[in-house]
C-alpha cells in the first residue's frame, strides 16, 4: 500500500468508542474529539509504542476496530465472489481481512508524525442513516490529501464502511486486488495467501 493511503489511514484513528446519539451532526463530533484523543496519546507514547509493537495492535484493537462494519467490507470488497462463498468461506475472508487492516494500521501509527486533520461538513443523502464525514490530512510542505469516510448507522451506532482519498475508495482497490487473485488462485487461494501473509507480519 502507498505511503499517500497509509497517511490517509493515520486519520482512521477518529472513529473511537465514544458515545454517540441521533444528530447527523453527531459523527463530525464524534470524529473530531476521538482524532484529537487519541493521536495526543499517539505522539506522547511514540517511542513506547515503537520499542512494543505489540501495545499498537492492542490500541488498534480497542479503538479502531469497534467502528468498523468487518461484514459489510468484506461483501462490498468480494462483492459477486462474497455471494457464491460458503459460510466458512466467508468467515475466513472476514477474519483474515481484518488482521490484514490491524496490521495497515498499526503501522500507520508507527509512521505518524504530526500531521493535522482537518474537519469538513458532513454529508447525508436520502438516506439518513448514511453519511460521508469528510476531512483532509494536512502536511507541511505537501499538498492536502482529501479524505472521504462512509459510515452508516447501524442498530450499535454510526460504523465505517468505506474510506476514500481523491474519489478512490479503499474497498474499491481491494475489490480490484482481490478480484485478480482470485480469478488466479480461487477464494480459498487468496484466504490462504492472505492468513500467510498475516502469520509473518504483513
Amino acid at each position: 500500500m502507498s505511503s499517500r493511503w497509509m497517511i490517509v489511514l493515520l486519520s482512521l484513528l477518529a472513529f473511537g468508542t465514544a458515545a454517540i446519539g441521533d444528530s447527523v451532526e453527531d459523527p463530525l463530533k464524534f470524529v473530531k474529539s476521538t482524532a484529537d484523543q487519541v493521536l495526543v496519546e499517539v505522539s506522547s507514547r511514540k517511542d513506547e509504542l515503537s520499542a512494543d509493537p505489540g501495545k499498537i495492535y492492542e490500541l488498534v484493537d480497542q479503538v479502531i476496530l469497534p467502528r468498523f462494519d468487518f461484514v459489510r467490507m468484506s461483501q462490498l470488497v468480494l462483492g459477486k465472489y462474497w455471494r457464491r462463498a460458503t459460510p466458512e468461506q466467508k468467515q475466513a475472508f472476514v477474519r483474515e481481512f481484518r488482521e490484514l487492516l490491524i496490521r495497515t494500521y498499526a503501522t500507520a501509527l508507527l509512521n505518524y508524525s504530526g500531521q493535522d486533520i482537518v474537519y469538513l461538513p458532513v454529508r447525508a443523502g436520502k438516506d439518513v442513516r448514511k453519511v460521508t464525514v469528510n476531512t483532509q490530512v494536512r502536511e507541511v510542505g505537501a499538498p492536502a490529501i482529501p479524505v472521504d469516510y462512509r459510515l452508516w448507522r447501524s442498530d450499535d451506532g454510526w460504523k465505517v464502511y468505506d474510506v476514500s482519498i481523491d474519489n478512490i475508495s479503499l474497498v474499491s482497490n481491494y475489490r480490484s486486488s482481490f478480484a485478480s487473485q482470485i480469478r488466479r488462485y480461487k477464494l480459498d487461494g487468496l484466504i490462504a495467501k492472505l492468513q500467510k501473509l498475516n502469520q509473518r507480519g504483513g
